[in-house]
């Protein structure tokens, strides 16, 4: 999952984004209006969480905007202000969710993860290929019963290889669903991550390097 957080506040941006990293997400932070619509508009984020109050442009004239324009990012507008005028409003807007300030770190957590999947096709909780199964809430992967201990990119990775059902994922949505924009757009960071998770999943191999296109999930599926 990939989250843009456009806040204003140094110490808070710092704090959510750490946070967010630590439960398995991309996170990109903007410090202000106008560079977040931009990169809002630049970048197809899963989540945006957007202080309401921002210098540059308004986080209301970021939720129009993007209305406007069709984005299926999810938009959950956090405020210093709770009434709910404040709550009718903002959702009147274009938010998708509310979040009054200050919050409960879990219950952000929580809020994006909702948004998240409202944002996506409908996917079964788990994912099954063969003998490999997935757990998007839980965050296990077994094979042939094995639980196997994968890093959170790894995790990602396979996640969408699977979500995918055998379409090919080039390299480039790789990088930009599963890191954040502070990876290098010519590094080598996917196709190591590649070669570790088909190291970990063993044998028969499930993940196949499709020529000019990325990679993608080979053979029959189980059911979903």
């Amino acid at each position: 999952m990939r989250v843009l957080v456009i806040e204003d506040d140094a110490e808070m941006a710092q704090a959510i984004g750490i946070g967010l990293r630590r439960a398995d997400m991309s996170v990109d932070v903007a410090a202000d209006g106008t560079t977040g619509l931009g990169r809002a508009f630049d970048t197809d984020y899963d989540v945006i969480v957007l202080d309401r109050d921002l210098p540059g442009v308004h986080g209301d004239e970021i939720c129009r905007r993007m209305v406007e324009s069709e984005s299926r990012s999810r938009v959950l507008m956090l405020t210093a202000a709770g009434t709910m005028d404040d709550l009718v409003d903002g959702l009147e807007r274009g938010a998708d969710d509310y979040l009054p300030k200050p919050f409960d770190f879990p219950v952000l957590v929580a809020r994006i993860g909702a948004l998240f999947r409202r944002a996506q096709p409908a996917l079964p909780p788990v994912l099954r290929h063969g003998d490999v199964e997935l757990d998007t809430a839980q965050h296990w992967v077994r094979r042939a019963g094995r639980e196997l201990d994968l890093s959170p990119k790894e995790f990602g990775v396979l996640e969408l290889l699977l979500a995918s059902a055998g379409r090919a994922v080039s390299a480039e949505e790789l990088l930009e669903r599963v890191w954040d924009d502070a990876a290098d757009p010519f590094t080598n960071a996917v196709k190591v991550t590649v070669s570790r998770l088909r190291t970990k999943l063993g044998e028969p191999p499930i993940i196949e390097t499709v020529q000019r296109a990325g990679y993608r999930i080979r053979g029959p599926r189980g059911p979903w």
